[in-house]
């Protein structure tokens, strides 16, 4: 996700499984750090297909000092229609964490979105836990 080259295909491939939900997000974003390299690319891909979609990060703890904010990158956040980013989901702790600080912002959160699903109750943990529509760009057997 951090090559030049991967950033193109990783941003293209989640345009891609945005569309096919049929969500139609102004930002995406996710927990530092797995997130940060995948928003970005789909935040560039997006002007190549004729969006604007922005991104946005979610710290892990509120900042200590300043704003004291958990996200960073959007300043305008009730009602924004966004989809929540991560590299690989386990458990879905940290696309959990995401959801939930986007949510707790204001944030209208239409799904999430991981570049692997390892397969190990993330589907689950948000699906269920949270009423957050899930997908995955790759399942772990897919790519092994």
């Amino acid at each position: 996700t951090c090559r030049a080259r991967g950033t193109r295909l990783v941003g293209k491939a989640f345009l891609a499984k945005i569309a096919e939900r049929g969500w139609k997000p102004k930002a995406v974003g996710g927990l530092v750090l797995g997130a940060d390299p995948i928003v970005m690319a789909i935040a560039r891909e997006s002007l190549d297909v004729g969006l604007e979609i922005n991104a946005f990060l979610v710290r892990k703890e509120a900042k200590g000092h300043g704003t004291k904010k958990h996200i960073e990158g959007v300043t305008e956040m009730a009602g924004l229609d966004v989809v929540i980013i991560d590299d690989v989901c386990t458990t879905g702790d940290s696309t959990v964490a995401a959801v939930k600080h986007s949510r707790d912002a204001g944030m209208n959160v239409l799904g999430a979105i991981c570049l692997v699903d390892r397969l190990m109750g993330a589907r689950e943990n948000l699906e269920v836990g949270l009423s957050c529509p899930f997908d995955a760009v790759f399942t772990l057997p897919e790519l092994t």
